[in-house]
């Protein structure tokens, strides 16, 4: 701490201090006369607006008039984060203002952050920077300004001024520096002087000054350092890994660089061009051509937070949960799971006891096991497919057979090229296919007409008897019954209980015929199967079964190569069950008990999802055919190239597994892939998340992997009790270090054992008693961390009655929901413990969390001590548990001789 007078530059500074605050005035003024007087471009100024493009356009003028209002709204509230003066190589000095997202013409030398000027905020003193048009200068001094409007007024709080020869210092508030002891009369009391002597002192203080956090969310930094800022900047088409420890800034710096990108004005005209044309193709704009995926909906919502304070919109569409996002897909998009239509193939169970160990601890190699096995079962489909085509008594299906069987030997390996083989034959085997079909129909209708004719009430009959068969559940007899695609696509389509009766009917007599021509008999237990007992002697005549059969092979087995783009990709979930059948007789990668074959755990959704994506992908990295999406043979595509956006970012990414990892990279943009995620392996709080760079680069092999290590939440005590977390228990050490001139001195963090949970909050309540008293104003962000969600209540309300004569409330937040205001205590489950930040944070009963989960619970220890910036309390109810021993060193009882206070 030092006086403003025994400071070298004290005049410098505050001559400083008041071009800054005229200067928040003047850029605040001019956006406010901006935001009255201009209300933008309207769809009158588009000239011969094109039909087919004009509502692209006027979107797009919208969003750019929302845009620049919502930046001048920015700038009255916020006018400038830094200023900053550069000396170019004659010697001569210039000023800049940076301002947080846009800014505004009139005043002179204001950049917006996000602009290449922007970058010069983020440089240290004495680094080069060369400007756009190539002039090159060196930053010579720097000030990171706060500013706030108080009675009217603009000041700053804590503005941290640096420079060649002074610095850093730390002006708490600028207009209390302008307002010195020298405006005090040299005849006013002596009294009066000392106190504005004193109070002078107290305002600048050497060094960089620690905020405490009140309040629940995540650290706003306007400006990153040089590293963070440098990876921001890097160009759209990039694929980007941020690894570090908490509080590094990865999550900032995600979000920093999406809302640069997102910003046309701040892309090369190479991107620029680039997107243009996607946007065009896909008809999204790239503002909101992009995704972002966060492990749990608590961190959601302070992300979204996260998000206004740059400036950038983030609808629901755009930032979701992985969860949310893929039973969506699989049910709504991919077809996958079980809809209210009747399409679907699963019916999806979080709990559903069917992985084994193998699966878990090694997902790749699961994954491409399927992969490799249901490419090889689809290519023997159709070579059955093409030998009985090659027999076939119709001569055009003979041929066609023989070409597409050579076609299936000579492409086999290539996916794209054996489509566009077989589609040379798509037009013969239609004509084939529709002369058989007709024939075959007339019969079936026949049949049907016939049973109708002499019992009116047959289809009603039918349906009443199909309502039983409903929760019937699914067999290895229905996969034996070798369903018709086309069937499965009609029955669908088909809502009425008399017309599903119709098509049960149509679909049990195939079943029927085909089981005659193929001299076999039709299971019993399939639906087909019951369908026809339940008919007897109503179906086709026993005479004309064989021959009816024959037919509708042929037609079946041609139909395989008539739409194969959208055969094999809605192919692929069946395929997905045969397989797990099969390796479940075997052990590997499954439990060998039974399990319902409609039902299906997430993380098998995951493997049957990431196989549809990948495959999808591989053809439409093609650029011939995404040109031709529209035609036949490739259309099944659409649905997919719909769900591409120019920017997927995943925050926390090793919470998720590699395969999980690979479906979000899938969905970039192809021609763009721009990818970007941020995490610490050793934060990873599920037994599936992602391990190491190894598996990253198994998605991307060219991702570029960035580490960060200046730690900017916590203590110096709480740092190192974090990094001996991690040597204690075998995780992935990280040179961490703590910012330069940052004052990181805290207090030891605290623990009480033998005391459980229904006794610990009498200790609770003395400790955060400390911390209120330590602080001197009101409580600052305060979170309590239980092992189970039943836990949070009780302790919410022992310890709010012990608070309650200090006026201090506790609140509990059921399901990681959180309530209440920014000073109260709030109480959660554990497992809502990822991405957030407190000043103080107590974990209860840590020994018996280490029993519920003892694969997890050093993971859970370390990720919750870096929840916490100055304070972190431990209890258990026995003792530490053996696994973390080693770091009793680093803990005291209580605050209380720490910092000034009794128990």
């Amino acid at each position: 701490m030092t006086s403003a007078e025994n400071t070298p530059d004290a005049v410098h500074i505050e001559i400083v201090a008041d071009e800054a605050l005229t200067t928040f005035d003047r850029i605040a003024q001019r956006a406010d006369q901006l935001l009255k007087g201009s209300h933008g471009a309207t769809a009158d100024a588009l000239v011969n607006v094109n039909t087919l493009t004009g509502g692209s356009a006027v979107n797009n003028l919208e969003r750019i008039n929302k845009a620049n209002q919502d930046g001048y709204r920015q700038l009255k509230a916020e006018p400038a984060i830094a200023r900053v003066v550069v000396a170019d190589d004659k010697g001569e000095h210039q000023t800049y203002y940076v301002c947080r997202t846009s800014s505004v013409s009139g005043v002179q030398n204001l950049a917006s952050y996000g602009s290449p000027v922007g970058r010069l905020a983020a440089l240290d003193i004495g680094s080069e920077f060369i400007f756009p048009d190539d002039r090159s200068v060196v930053v010579v001094e720097q000030a990171k300004l706060k500013p706030f409007l108080d009675d009217a007024k603009w000041d700053a709080r804590d503005t941290v001024f640096e420079g060649e020869d002074f610095g850093p210092i730390t002006v708490k508030s600028l207009r209390a520096l302008l307002a010195k002891l020298g405006d005090v009369s040299i005849n006013e009391d002596l009294l009066e002087r000392i106190l504005a002597e004193a109070a002078e002192e107290e305002n600048i203080v050497e060094g960089i000054r620690r905020n405490v956090i009140t309040k629940m969310g995540l650290r706003d930094q306007p400006i990153l350092d040089m590293y963070q800022d440098e990876i921001f900047r890097l160009p759209l088409d990039k694929r980007l890994l941020i690894l570090g420890p908490p509080g590094t800034g990865k999550t900032t710096t995600l979000i920093r660089r999406l809302g640069q990108k997102l910003d046309s004005n701040y892309l090369d005209e190479s991107e620029q061009r680039l997107t243009e044309s996607v946007s065009a193709s896909q008809g999204i704009a790239h503002a909101s051509s992009w995704m972002m995926f966060t492990p749990t909906e608590l961190l959601k919502q302070y992300l979204k937070e996260a998000f206004n304070r740059e400036g950038v919109p983030a609808p629901e569409p755009q930032l979701k949960t992985w969860d949310t996002f893929r039973h969506d897909l699989a049910r709504n998009v991919l077809g996958i799971l079980s809809s209210g239509s009747g399409g679907g193939t699963y019916v999806l169970k979080s709990e559903l006891p069917s992985l084994g160990a193998q699966a878990l601890s090694d997902p790749i190699s699961w994954f491409e096991d399927f992969n490799r096995w249901q490419y090889g079962a689809y290519l023997l489909e159709l070579q059955a497919a093409a030998q009985v085509l090659g027999a076939s008594p119709i001569s055009e299906g003979r041929s066609a057979g023989d070409r597409l069987l050579a076609a299936l030997t000579r492409q086999q390996g290539n996916l794209v090229a054996l489509f566009e083989a077989i589609a040379v034959e798509v037009r013969t085997l239609q004509a084939v296919v529709n002369g058989l079909k007709d024939a075959s129909d007339k019969r079936i209708r026949g049949a049907l007409a016939l049973q109708v004719n002499g019992n009116p009430t047959f289809l009603i009959e039918l349906a009443r008897f199909l309502d039983g068969l409903q929760q019937s559940p699914v067999t290895d007899d229905d996969d034996a019954d070798d369903q018709d695609p086309d069937d499965e696509e009609d029955a669908a389509a088909v809502t009425t209980p008399v017309a599903k009766a119709q098509a049960a009917f149509y679909r049990a007599v195939k079943a029927q015929a085909k089981a005659a021509a193929g001299r076999r008999v039709p299971s019993k237990l399939s639906r087909n199967g019951r369908v026809i007992e339940w008919l007897e002697d109503r179906s086709l005549p026993e005479g004309e079964r064989q021959d009816l059969g024959a037919s509708l092979i042929v037609q079946t087995e041609a139909r395989r190569f008539l739409n194969p783009v959208k055969r094999y990709l809605g192919g692929i979930a069946k395929r997905y069950r045969s397989y797990r059948r099969e390796q479940q007789r075997s052990g590997r990668w499954y439990v060998e008990d039974s399990i319902d074959a409609r039902h299906i755990h997430p993380l098998e959704l995951d493997v049957v999802v990431l196989t549809v994506l990948r495959s999808a992908g591989e053809m439409t990295r093609r650029a011939s055919i995404l040109r031709n999406i529209d035609e036949p043979i490739w259309s099944a595509l659409s649905p997919i190239v719909g769900l591409y956006r120019n920017q997927i970012l995943v925050d926390e990414a090793t919470d998720f597994s590699p395969l999980q990892l690979a479906a979000m990279a899938a969905l970039t943009q192809p021609s763009i892939r721009s990818f970007f995620a941020c995490g610490d392996f050793n934060q990873r709080l599920t037994t599936w998340g992602a391990r190491s760079v190894d598996e990253m680069r198994w998605i991307f092999p060219d991702i570029d992997v960035r580490e960060v290590s200046v730690a900017y939440r916590q203590s110096r005590q709480l740092n190192d009790l974090a990094r001996a977390i991690v040597h204690s228990v075998g995780g992935t050490d990280q040179a961490v270090s703590l910012p330069l001139h940052v004052d990181s001195e805290g207090v030891a963090p605290v623990l009480l054992e033998g005391t459980p949970i229904g006794s610990v909050s009498s200790w609770l309540a003395s400790r955060i008693r400390e911390i209120e008293r330590f602080v001197g104003q009101q409580l600052p962000s305060t979170a309590i961390f239980v092992n189970a969600e039943s836990d949070v209540e009780p302790i919410a309300k022992a310890l709010g009655e012990k608070l309650a004569e200090h006026n201090l409330r506790v609140v509990p937040c059921r399901d990681g929901q959180v309530v209440g205001q920014d000073n109260d205590i709030r109480v959660f489950d554990v497992q809502h413990i990822k991405g957030l930040e407190f000043e103080a944070v107590f974990f209860i009963s840590i020994d018996e969390l280490a029993e519920l989960k003892p694969d997890l619970f050093d993971r859970y220890l370390y990720v919750g001590a870096t929840r916490a910036a100055t304070y972190l309390g431990l209890t258990c109810a026995k003792r530490l548990p053996r696994a973390i021993e080693t770091l009793r060193p680093h803990f005291e009882v209580s605050w209380g001789a720490g910092i000034g206070v009794s128990e």
